[in-house]
């Protein structure tokens, strides 16, 4: 049973992380450069985007005759799309998450909170509306919502794996899901079915630590789960790593199947590697795949 000293304590501990992963996200979302309208659309709306050239087929109410009468060209007032994306966030949040095979590298869990939340900026600033996958925090803009979504990031689940939430999937929008996908895929497989079914693309990026991905274990070596519910002995782990490597390639190329299947995009980013390149990654891959 949890006593109120110890939740106070969790909750101080947890709310002194807060500040510091806001602004790190925010300090990374500012080093990619969105070009000169980010992920604005041209569109029925109120708010003016640009002046362009008229063209053949605008209609004369089109023309923005003040612009036009400064010189010999005609031009139209474009105003900006209005009906802004919805895009749903999956963070793990399972034990699984916190494991990092040197303190020189960050855990997945705060490699994946960083780059969830930095895309969360980077979308907000572009004018769509994010929220979690599930019920309890749907899409909204602004920046009340990247503080509840920061909120929501920095809790931790017992369970060594987290499955993807996929309830209350918003017909036609957008998600992502961030995770080493090494649990279950039967509940992969289910989430990004029911995904799919309702209309929704997204991205899957697989984030591993480098010792997951390269397997330098040698000699007598204890695997232990993070949360504790998993354990292997053996004395000659060595002999292990080409079966080890063999289930990892099989593992990806099933999720890299599955999302071909779905009409999803699958990427793998590693915790050794630049935060930037993955934040980079996932942000093109998320726009791209939604024109």
């Amino acid at each position: 049973m949890i006593t109120a000293p110890h939740l106070r304590a969790r909750a101080e501990a947890e709310a002194a992380s807060l500040p510091p992963l806001l602004a790190r996200a925010d300090q990374l979302a500012g080093t990619v450069l969105l070009g000169e309208h980010g992920r604005r659309r041209a569109g029925m709306g109120d708010d003016f985007w640009q002046y362009r050239p008229a063209q053949p087929g605008d209609s004369r109410r089109m023309i923005d005759h003040r612009r036009s009468a400064r010189g010999d060209q005609q031009f139209v007032r474009e105003r900006e799309w209005q009906i802004a994306q919805s895009v749903m966030l999956w963070v793990d949040r399972g034990a699984s998450m916190r494991f990092a095979s040197s303190e020189a590298l960050p855990q997945k869990a705060d490699r994946a909170r960083l780059l969830g939340l930095a895309l969360a900026i980077l979308l907000v600033r572009g004018g769509e509306r994010v929220g979690l996958t599930g019920t309890t925090l749907p899409p909204r803009r602004g920046q009340t919502q990247i503080l509840r979504l920061a909120e929501a990031f920095i809790e931790d689940a017992a369970t060594d794996y987290t499955p993807p939430e996929h309830r209350a999937m918003i017909p036609h929008a957008r998600a992502v899901f961030i995770s080493d996908f090494l649990g279950e895929m039967q509940e992969v497989e289910l989430a990004l079915t029911k995904a799919a079914d309702r209309g929704v693309r997204g991205v899957l990026l697989q984030l591993l630590d480098p010792a997951e991905e390269d397997f330098p274990f040698q000699g007598r070596t204890i695997f232990e789960s993070v949360g504790g519910t998993l354990r292997h002995e053996t004395l000659k782990a060595g002999d292990l790593r080409a079966r080890y490597l063999d289930r990892l390639a099989e593992r990806r190329d099933r999720l890299n199947r599955l999302c071909r299947v779905t009409g999803w995009q699958f990427g793998t980013h590693h915790t050794g590697e630049s935060a930037q390149s993955a934040l980079l990654w996932l942000y093109r891959a998320l726009d791209g795949g939604s024109r």
